[in-house]
């Protein structure tokens, strides 16, 4: 928890207990993913659509990708696995990276979506 990585797939269990730190994943994932997960925040990029039947909803959110710091931090972290891997997968998702943001999802901690509201919710009636 707290590293920051770039993956092209995973079985069973992605992201299991995860308390911090991104992931990002490039391929399929498989059953129960984000498990148990209460930090952090993970990208998936769903090119199957099919990613939605194999989260495990009782702890974590899923968000379609958005502007902003979604997009900066996610192709920041495929650029830098191009770069550093010069993985196919990486550079056609560049290549066409209009097209590749819409099939991200956002998985973020219920827990932790909490807390920031609460801390939100503490800063405007102050």
């Amino acid at each position: 928890s707290g590293a920051t990585a770039v993956i092209e797939g995973c079985s069973a269990n992605g992201c299991e207990y995860m308390t911090g730190g991104v992931a990002v994943i490039l391929g399929a994932a498989g059953n129960n993913f984000a498990a148990g997960m209460t930090g952090g925040r993970a990208y998936v990029f769903d090119e199957t659509g099919d990613f939605e039947a194999v989260v495990n909803p009782e702890t974590v959110v899923l968000r379609a990708f958005a502007d902003g710091d979604d997009d900066h931090e996610c192709l920041t972290l495929v650029e830098r696995h191009w770069t550093e891997t010069k993985s196919p997968k990486a550079r056609r998702l560049l290549d066409d990276w209009a097209n590749a943001r819409q099939k991200f999802w956002v998985v973020e901690p219920r827990e932790l979506l909490a807390r920031q509201k609460k801390i939100a919710d503490a800063a405007k009636s102050a």
